[in-house]
């Protein structure tokens, strides 16, 4: 009797989360956001492609304009994306209206609300924002729409019946359009599983990185017959996967993964700081760590802020059968923008999250996470967002993310009280993206030209990173998170180059960190091993 065929995920299957074939990310997830995201920006550019496909087509062949308003479907799909921005406007005018309304109940407060009572104005707010809403004033009565964000989702603005998956064969590491202007639509080398992102089945799906299953077994699953088995097949392997154990070494080491992705692994303990990871393309790219390089459990999930290469849907599902903890920072609850990321991971169906905030601390063995305040990067907008110190084995390493480092003394304050940090992680993405890019479907009023300009997404450059580095006396240093891996041009939109400023600032900044003594200061790419001494 023959053994029955027992299949994985193949290294080269790619999982994209979609909301009504949108790649999922924070601003097409949380529902108020999503409604202005929607009305704001996906059917405006919907409708833009619809009227001039050749222009979209051109401009999103054009590595300059990588990351702008341009749909990058042929020509001869025109009439899905018709269909599509048809059932935006059928199968979506509660959202569309929702957004409507809060913008207009904004903008009728700043220009009537003076300082006198708010409690008036209740009665006029319109269907879509009564018993979710509470209206408020900041210390200099500017007003306030406060959207309690639990309510929306429990709501028929919540919508986990349009949430699915893609799957599909990563061919090469830039096959993906570009995540936010180009929809996903159906064709034949993907397969389409509508599936709410909160269901346990996404966890059988993904334990068959690592725990092979039966050909039916995967086909019930997944709700497909036979006659779709050339397809599957294509996403299947039929080689099991090595166990990957769990580092037992002395001391710490760091893994990198690309990106802000690092797995930090002491005392028995994995940690992985801001899950983005990448699949193995069938040809070329560089080499990587991927899903199969994990250890079989994560203790904890640490993330550091909302941005879309931050907290990246496509691996936090696939890897939430694993994951014992999700750490999260702390939202204001006060602005609709900054999304409450323990609400988001509950909706996710992570089932133990916790929320911190500015020094809390969560215990490990021999050691401690803490959250740490960072500033920048958010076009001066209040956005829930830390950095991470984790000590362990006498050693300290901060993972500072995007932080720009405007006031060193949330550093010098922290070592007061911890001690010196002995490794430290920031990024310097130093240029960023002008307020309009992200943030811009989200506001009442946008800010003019200038303005926009001027308030950058950024991180540190050279001279920011060495006031934080000095602050913190530490001794070895690494650049990461700067969107330079190949896998991440598609949620990135970078072309880098060489001699581009991001490099020039790094290099600054290497060189004067060894001309000041430092042990280590390099840049992080692709993939990396380091091991932290106890000693």
């Amino acid at each position: 009797m023959t053994a029955e065929t027992l299949y994985c995920l193949a290294d080269t299957t790619a999982v994209e989360a979609l909301v009504d074939s949108w790649v999922a990310w924070p601003h097409t997830f949380s529902p108020v956001v999503y409604s202005l995201h929607l009305l704001n920006y996906q059917k405006k550019t919907l409708s833009s492609y619809v009227q001039n496909p050749e222009l979209h087509l051109k401009s999103s062949a054009n590595p300059k304009l990588l990351g702008g308003a341009f749909v990058n479907i042929p020509m001869a799909q025109q009439d899905a994306v018709k269909d599509l921005l048809a059932r935006i406007d059928s199968e979506h005018s509660d959202d569309l209206k929702l957004a409507q309304d809060l913008i207009q109940v904004q903008n009728m407060l700043d220009s009537e609300a003076v300082g006198q009572s708010l409690e008036p104005y209740y009665a006029q707010l319109p269907d879509s924002l009564k018993g979710r809403v509470e209206l408020l004033y900041d210390y200099h009565s500017h007003p306030i729409v406060r959207c309690i964000e639990p309510l929306f989702y429990h709501s028929s603005y919540y919508k986990p019946h349009l949430q699915a998956l893609r799957l599909f064969a990563q061919t090469h590491d830039r096959a993906r359009a570009y995540y936010m202007s180009t929809p996903r639509l159906p064709d034949a080398s993907s397969f389409t599983w509508q599936k709410p992102f909160a269901s346990p089945e996404l966890d059988d799906l993904f334990k068959l990185d690592s725990t092979p299953q039966p050909l039916d077994t995967i086909r019930r699953l997944l709700g497909v017959s036979p006659d779709q088995d050339p397809l599957l097949l294509s996403l299947l392997s039929a080689r099991e996967p090595a166990p990957v154990p769990a580092w037992q070494g002395p001391g710490i080491r760091l893994r990198y993964f690309g990106h802000a992705c690092v797995l930090l692994e002491t005392n028995g303990v994995a940690i992985l700081i801001d899950p983005f990871i990448a699949v193995r393309p069938s040809w070329g790219g560089i080499e990587r760590y991927s899903f199969q390089d994990l250890p079989p459990h994560i203790d904890y999930v640490l993330i550091t802020h909302a941005h879309h290469d931050h907290f990246v849907f496509e691996s936090l599902l696939r890897l939430r059968h694993k994951i014992g903890c999700l750490l999260v920072p702390k939202s204001t609850g006060l602005f609709y923008g900054d999304v409450s990321l323990v609400q988001m991971a509950r909706a996710l169906g992570f089932a133990t999250v916790q929320e911190v905030d500015a020094l809390d601390t969560v215990p490990i063995p021999n050691g401690a996470i803490t959250a740490v305040p960072f500033l920048g990067e958010h076009n001066d907008l209040p956005f829930a967002k830390t950095g991470y110190l984790v000590r362990a084995d006498h050693k300290q390493v901060l993972f500072a993310a995007d932080s720009n480092c405007l006031d060193p003394h949330i550093y010098t304050n922290l070592c007061r009280e911890h001690g010196e940090i002995d490794v430290v992680m920031l990024g310097m993405e130093c240029v960023g993206a002008p307020l309009s890019w992200v943030y811009g479907p989200l506001l009442p009023k946008l800010p003019d030209y200038k303005q926009c300009q001027s308030r950058r997404s950024k991180g540190s450059d050279a001279v920011a990173a060495l006031r934080l580095l000095q602050a913190v006396h530490c001794r070895h240093v690494y650049i990461y998170a700067i969107g330079r891996e190949p896998w991440l041009q598609y949620f990135m939109a970078l072309e880098p180059e060489e001699d581009d400023v991001y490099m020039q600032e790094i290099n600054t900044l290497v060189q004067a960190c060894l001309a000041q003594g430092l042990a280590t200061a390099r840049r992080l790419y692709g993939k990396d091993d380091i091991v932290i001494s106890s000693d």
